[in-house]
């Protein structure tokens, strides 16, 4: 299996995850029989088999559950690979008794290689953004973003977003343990502010040679700092 990054890089951003609820007769809406009624959201890694379909999850929580059928999305261009994504769907039983997942909407999660200082090959943007959250998922494998970036049309083909991790230094305390800095690089690239969209960030800890990580974002207001462990669990930020 082939575990695929991406680089972000947007010209037109919109959400990278993002459905339609379609409208649900009175008589639906009134018994909760509607089909987005048990509608779960969970940042999962999915896995798709030969044929480049998706035919299994696994969560951020360690559940792993099959497709009800496996599906295609424009996000798998590989056979054979593990896709970082958000997932919107409901949780089923088959008719063998098994949990399985019906998918409502899935959206590619980009997973940014994090990058030292000394090997960032341009000059250190930090153009700001909106901060929403961040968090170390419950195994400890990803440490994910919520952010929003402004935007909007512009007749400049060439102007495109761009977002990169920095790791600026390691820090070793007396204890032994380390703390890793890194940065958000942002690049607004003469891309319009019009109106924000949400974008989702997930890093893969295992990049990261500490026990720990303070990550600083630049805002409108100001700059932010925040802290998480990667040896346990940590809260919400």
């Amino acid at each position: 299996m082939k575990f695929l990054c991406r680089i972000i890089v947007f010209s037109f951003l919109f959400p990278l995850s993002s459905f339609l609820l379609t409208s649900c007769t009175q008589d639906a809406y009134e018994k909760g029989e509607g089909k987005y009624s048990l509608m779960r959201a969970d940042f999962v890694e999915a896995r798709a088999n030969a044929q480049k379909e998706i035919d299994q999850i696994t969560t951020d929580d360690g559940e792993q559950l099959s497709a009800s059928k496996p599906f295609t999305a424009k996000l798998v261009v590989t056979p054979d690979s593990v896709y970082r994504c958000i997932l919107y769907y409901n949780k089923v039983r088959a008719k063998t008794g098994q949990e399985v997942f019906e998918p409502i909407s899935i959206g590619e999660v980009p997973c940014p290689k994090v990058t030292p200082l000394s090997e960032l090959d341009k000059e250190m943007k930090t153009d700001p953004v909106k901060f929403e959250s961040a968090w170390v998922s419950k195994s400890g494998k990803y440490l994910n973003m919520s952010l929003y970036l402004m935007t909007g049309t512009t007749e400049d083909e060439k102007a495109r977003q761009t977002l990169h991790v920095i790791q600026d230094t390691i820090m070793t305390h007396p204890d032994g343990t380390r703390t890793s800095h890194l940065r958000l690089y942002h690049d607004q690239a003469g891309v319009p502010e019009y109106y924000s969209t949400q974008v989702y960030v997930s890093i893969l800890t295992s990049q990261i040679p500490a026990d720990s990580v303070r990550l600083t974002i630049n805002t409108y207001k100001t700059p932010i700092t925040k802290s998480f462990s990667l040896r346990c669990e940590t809260n919400t930020h």
